[in-house]
């Protein structure tokens, strides 16, 4: 026996089988009940939605011979050969392949004849967006005053399309998308009668990615159980259908967050080693952001487990708005860039790093905007200082304040004797990088804060030899190999090191409360 596929097996032969399109199905029933059919309808909706199984049900229902409450019996001698193709009286055609001028005006000839054994001849015009001009034109005439004998069922994708007249002309019916809780039901109903064990999670996942269409959702079913192996499980579908490691996900949306550059680095390599596509891999980023903001608007998601989800809260808690909108538009421009790159690999991890260094420099501008509007204020005197004791005496000495704090907004120098440096720079000398052991020998070294060393004394050569990022993966693995810490570097120029005795106060170190009065 030939083999038959899930979604054709299992293809509802009823209108009470259908899954989520109720506000069709009954009042497709109750015109037939009534006999108040019409001549032409028009079925619009996504993929895998029922269109064409709606079409022939019609079909068979008009036709059959012992309908009840507006279904076909599908045992009549009418419903049987309809059911195997025989019946000539129902056509069904594809306006992809057959769109010219003559396919129409052949089925304009054959209106003309009374049907051969059913009491309506039935056309089923499927993707019938695809007809030419000419052939809509032909179409047209016939679609609106046809034999009464004739029947017209149009499907499209989109109707957009269709000419204004043809759509005029017919009773138009919109298939929604299907329910992930429908789509889960009429899965359950499958494995059942295939002795397929699936776990819920597995349902869960499939109806997420089916994205309304339950012909998709049944052939990612079909696809788990091609193995031999009927018992599926969330890992097995994920491995199926190409959904990198949530891990791997995660991790680099992380370090993205918290402009990680070594972090992101890594999680880029560990990618591209396993052979993963990148451009699906930015998308599953995107789609991953995506869900962080479903979250953050209404604390629910789907498809992932209480381990991820937890994971998802934990990176929302981090991130505001604006900035995962921010996030999502530059990895959308790299994943435009990269599906026509032909250095993919270079394309993804100088992307990734570009993210990165866009949003620190966002950070560092948003502050020092604050900065300036706070200076402004204090210099119009429009601020309301309420003084605490022990606290400074007048709008002077804040404004020095305010003043040395943008000097610089990242870097505070620590005077502790980096002693280690020597022999860091030895051993990079030990590696054979001499390049860097050259630059680095001379360089004044500085403790940034716990995690960033500061770098100054380079020259122009130097800087640009230093930044490069894999001598600053060279660098901070140095450094991890001597302390056993983490260090990051930062190249500096001297005039933006603040000695400890001048080093700057915020606005938060003050012992004082201030009102900013807005003009």
């Amino acid at each position: 026996m030939a083999y038959t596929a899930l979604y054709r097996k299992f293809r509802p032969l009823k209108f009470e089988e259908f899954a989520g399109q109720e506000h069709i199905t009954k009042t497709l029933k109750n015109q037939i009940m009534s006999e108040r059919v019409g001549h032409a309808y028009l079925f619009n909706g996504g993929r895998g939605t029922g269109k064409t199984t709606a079409a022939k049900i019609l079909a068979r229902a008009v036709n059959c011979l012992n309908p009840k409450d507006g279904e076909p019996c599908n045992e009549c001698d009418i419903c049987k050969e309809i059911l195997n193709g025989s019946l000539t009286d129902v056509v069904e055609m594809d306006a992809a392949s057959n769109n010219s001028v003559e396919d129409i005006r052949s089925i304009r000839e054959e209106v003309n004849f009374l049907p051969t054994k059913a009491k309506y001849r039935v056309y089923i015009i499927d993707e019938v967006h695809m007809l030419s001009t000419g052939a809509f034109n032909a179409l047209l005439k016939t679609l609106e005053e046809p034999p009464e004998h004739v029947k017209f069922i149009l499907a499209t994708t989109e109707p957009q399309k269709l000419p204004p007249t043809i759509l005029s002309r017919c009773q138009r019916f919109d298939f929604k998308r299907i329910q992930e809780k429908d789509i889960i039901k009429r899965l359950e109903t499958i494995c059942k009668e295939s002795n397929i064990t699936i776990t819920e999670e597995a349902l869960k996942i499939i109806a997420v990615l089916a994205e309304g269409g339950m012909r998709d959702a049944i052939s990612i079913l079909e696809r788990c159980v091609q193995d031999g192996d009927k018992e599926i499980v969330d890992s097995k579908i994920k491995d199926l259908v190409g959904i990198p490691k949530i891990e791997y996900i995660h991790r680099i949306t992380e370090s993205i967050i918290q402009c990680d550059e070594e972090k992101a680095l890594v999680v880029a390599e560990e990618v591209i080693s396993d052979g993963k596509d990148l451009y699906n891999f930015i998308w599953e980023i995107i789609k991953y952001l995506k869900d962080i903001l479903v979250y953050k608007v209404n604390g629910k998601l789907s498809l992932y487990n209480e381990e991820d989800f937890n994971k998802i809260k934990s990176i929302s808690e981090k991130a505001e708005k604006e900035e995962l909108f921010d996030i999502i538009s530059k990895l959308s421009e790299l994943e435009n860039d990269i599906k026509w790159s032909t250095q993919k690999n270079i394309m993804f991890e100088a992307g990734i790093l570009r993210v990165i260094s866009l949003k620190r420099n966002k950070i560092e501008k948003d502050f020092i905007d604050r900065l300036d509007k706070l200076e402004k204020k204090i210099n119009s005197g429009n601020i309301n200082i309420k003084k605490k004791e022990n606290s400074i005496n007048n709008i002077q000495e804040e404004k020095k304040i305010v003043q040395e704090k943008k000097k610089d907004i990242v870097i505070k120098k620590d005077i502790k004797n980096i002693e280690y440096w020597k022999e860091v720079v030895n051993n990079l000398k030990e590696k054979g990088k001499i390049t860097l052991f050259t630059n680095l020998m001379n360089a004044k070294v500085f403790q940034i804060n716990d995690m960033q060393l500061g770098i100054s004394g380079l020259s122009a050569f130097g800087k640009k030899i230093v930044e490069q990022p894999e001598n600053e993966r060279e660098i901070t693995k140095a450094i991890l190999e001597v302390t056993g810490n983490e260090m990051f570097i930062k190249v500096c120029d001297e005039k933006s090191i603040i000695p400890e005795n001048e080093q700057s106060v915020g606005i938060e170190d003050l012992d004082m409360p201030i009102n900013i009065i807005d003009e």
